[in-house]
């Protein structure tokens, strides 16, 4: 079993820099496929960036360039630098951890998840 805590996640005005985390439980950490998801007020969950054991990333189009995932297995902790922040970007942020070897974008390839962190971006 994991369990995932989220931390980082406040209101900044447009244009400006956030950095989430997650911290994760166990000591499998650095086995697992990492994903950050997001769900907007009114919308459904959707895929944000994800980081496999190997490191290998994947971005959604809509924060690919302003978006960059991270990950310290050494703390169990996953990152997510987020820069150029737009109100689209208003959103409650979810970690979630993957038994898959490799990327994936797929919400049912995750098997645990974090309770979210919410992010505002507004004037």
């Amino acid at each position: 079993q994991v369990q995932l805590v989220e931390s980082g996640g406040g209101s900044v005005q447009p244009g400006g820099s956030l950095v989430l985390s997650c911290a994760a439980s166990g000591p499998t950490f650095s086995s697992y496929t990492m994903g950050w998801f997001r769900q907007a007020p009114g919308k459904e969950r959707e895929f944000v960036a994800t980081m496999s054991r190997y490191r290998n990333t994947f971005y959604a189009d809509s924060v690919k360039g302003r978006f960059t995932i991270s990950r310290d297995n050494s703390k169990n902790t996953v990152y997510l630098q987020m820069n150029s922040l737009k109100p689209d970007d208003t959103a409650v942020y979810y970690c979630a951890a993957s038994n898959r070897v490799e990327i994936t974008a797929a919400q049912e390839s995750y098997n645990y998840w974090g309770q979210g962190t919410q992010v505002t971006v507004s004037s």
